[in-house]
């Protein structure tokens, strides 16, 4: 299920998500992040949205069998090491995209997107139970933010929570079948930011970041999972791939005020190294 790329090789990464018209979050995001971080980005869209940095105004599903034929598109021609599943919307769309990848033997990175960062819904409250009983165990990590946590685990919505519960979600969420699980503090008040990362094969380890006042984080979640699949298309070890995405996202938040765009949430600065 892990299969990574000869060195000669280019890294390709897939995402199978919604698109975000505003261009801050969604697969717009991930092709950014997929770029930034070094890997060739691949995409399916599941879902169209109209959005910009302050509201989810609608969101229109692609068909399941124009969804079926993009990802069978593009795995029968190129060698995708790792994929990153987004917004999926419905209990079908989560069903037909399982059923795609039954034989794909690359890294599955899944983000169990749910709410945008306006506080719109980008996934039916039927689809949370599709995504439990058919991707969550297929993934090789999945990664929520506290939000998603509580609604995967049934429990209250609560934002902070401390060092010793975030274990126990985290060990509850892994025993839901994916081989690891990053928990994402980003959601909490504290002015450090934790993220945890847990799984069978490796010990946990914490990620710690300070908390940056900015109001630009929209596409955080999206881009956090997506620089995590490149460079696990890379070739790099899991607990490695989420070290370099950490220091990325925690980067192209900090610099995402010498952006200006939008009246709302901005986007983090994809291309903090690149251009300013």
């Amino acid at each position: 299920m892990t299969n990574s790329s000869p060195n000669n090789s280019t890294p390709i990464a897939l995402t199978i998500a919604g698109s975000d018209s505003g261009g801050g979050a969604g697969i717009q995001a991930d092709l950014k992040a997929f770029s930034a971080n070094g890997a060739y980005g691949a995409s399916v869209i599941t879902a169209i949205t109209a959005q910009n940095t302050q509201a989810v105004t609608a969101v229109h599903p692609v068909p399941i069998d124009i969804v079926s034929a993009q990802i069978k598109a593009v795995l029968d021609d190129l060698n995708v090491q790792a994929i990153k599943i987004g917004m999926l919307f419905s209990s079908e769309l989560v069903a037909a995209v399982f059923e795609a990848l039954k034989d794909y033997q690359g890294y599955l990175v899944l983000d169990p997107v749910m709410i945008a960062k306006s506080g719109d819904a980008l996934l039916q409250d039927e689809a949370i139970d599709a995504l439990k009983s058919l991707l969550i165990p297929r993934a090789n990590l999945i990664t929520p933010n506290f939000p998603e946590a509580n609604v995967l685990l049934n429990l209250p919505a609560q934002q902070a929570i401390s060092e010793q519960q975030m274990q126990q979600h985290a060990q509850s969420l892994l025993a839901l079948g994916a081989d690891a699980v990053l928990l994402k503090g980003g959601h909490g008040d504290a002015d450090i930011c934790r993220d945890l990362l847990l799984g069978h094969e490796f010990a946990a380890k914490l990620f710690q970041a300070p908390r940056i006042a900015t109001k630009n984080t929209h596409g955080t979640g999206c881009t956090y999972s997506s620089s995590i699949a490149a460079w696990l298309a890379k070739g790099v070890t899991l607990p490695e791939a989420v070290e370099r995405a950490h220091r990325y996202l925690h980067t192209a938040i900090a610099k995402a005020d010498q952006l200006t765009v939008g009246k709302g949430h901005g986007p983090v600065h994809h291309f903090h190294e690149i251009w300013r």
